[in-house]
């Protein structure tokens, strides 16, 4: 079921949310300070070329460094990262095929507006099933 909902998602709106990061990453990686937000940016955008069968888990050992990047993140390319998958989220709960596909984007919400600290990890792994 997860390959054809990612398939589906990938045609949709996978593809061109990726797209999306897959800019904001190159833009963020021209200076040597956004390297590490280019990096966050293309990581989260292979997340959501193809979400389904994965899960966003936090890191407890992430600290305050993260929650500083989280916040020059959200200044810098999460609003608007964020916008496209609320517009995305909105047109694909229009339809009825599109709901889970539109809630699958309210749930890159989070992740696309603060990134660090976070650690995208397959849905079936036992190491982290109890997080």
């Amino acid at each position: 079921m997860k390959t054809i909902l990612n398939v589906i998602w990938l045609v949709l709106c996978g593809f061109w949310m990726f797209l999306g990061y897959f800019a904001a990453g190159l833009l963020l990686c021209i200076t040597i300070i956004g390297i590490p937000f280019g990096l966050a940016a293309f990581r989260i955008g292979v997340y959501a070329l193809w979400p389904f069968g994965y899960r966003v888990v936090d890191r407890y050992d992430a600290g305050s460094p993260s929650l500083i990047g989280n916040v020059l993140w959200v200044i810098l390319a999460g609003w608007w990262l964020a916008l496209g998958h609320i517009f995305t989220g909105i047109a694909l709960c229009v339809t009825i095929i599109g709901i889970p596909l539109g809630i699958a984007n309210f749930k890159l919400i989070p992740v696309s507006l603060m990134p660090f600290g976070k650690e995208i990890v397959r849905s079936d792994d036992q190491l982290f099933a109890g997080r």
